[in-house]
């Protein structure tokens, strides 16, 4: 079995700010889909069986070199360094997998269902920062497509982004992402963040 500490949400991201920036890195949120639901009906002490059954499968599940983190009530965060996305989907998919086939942990809770959202650096994002936006956009793209999946990020591809901008801005914008090694969106995000700022007194 992997030793894998689960770490607390700030421990998480400490030690997520120390893998080399420079190296591949894949960043998985993990949402426990119906956990609210054996609260309510069968009380936390099923809610938490099933949470710490989820722990004891992640973490006899994943690489030795993962880091692995509950950020918040019912989620979990998996650092995989020097793995790419393709790779994160492959490993997070059999676990979601594996957890949806089990049989409940115990016979007042359901079966665990999972939505797990991934993004890598720096195919998806340069900076740790962008890296878990990104993670989070997938996990709700995966529970809005019906939950009880894997999503990997797709960047939102402006479809509509050649009626507002010159093809002139739209070629040094591709170089500019080339060039930090980020995201177009990351790019225009930070751009409007920045306007957003300097206009605040009117809004």
């Amino acid at each position: 079995m992997s030793t894998t500490a689960l770490l607390s949400h700030d421990e998480f991201q400490a030690t997520v700010n120390k893998v080399d920036p420079g190296a591949l890195l894949s960043l998985a949120l993990i949402d426990v889909d119906n956990l609210a639901r054996v609260n309510d009906e069968h009380g936390h002490a099923a809610g938490d069986a099933v949470l710490r059954d989820l722990e004891e499968v992640l973490a006899g599940s994943l690489p030795a070199d993962a880091i692995l983190g509950r950020v918040g009530g019912d989620e979990y965060a998996v650092a995989l360094p020097g793995m790419a996305a393709e790779s994160a989907l492959i490993v997070l998919e059999e676990i979601r997998q594996h957890v949806a086939d089990r049989e409940p942990v115990s016979e007042m809770a359901h079966k665990t269902h999972l939505s797990i959202g991934i993004a890598g650096r720096p195919t998806h994002a340069g900076s740790v920062p962008d890296l878990f936006r990104a993670a989070e956009e997938s996990v709700y793209r995966a529970k809005s497509e019906g939950r009880n999946r894997t999503a990997l990020y797709v960047e939102s591809k402006m479809v509509l982004k050649s009626n507002y901008y010159s093809r002139a801005s739209l070629d040094r914008l591709a170089k500019l992402s080339s060039a930090r090694n980020r995201t177009e969106a990351s790019l225009l995000r930070e751009g409007l963040d920045d306007l957003l700022t300097k206009h605040r007194d009117a809004i």
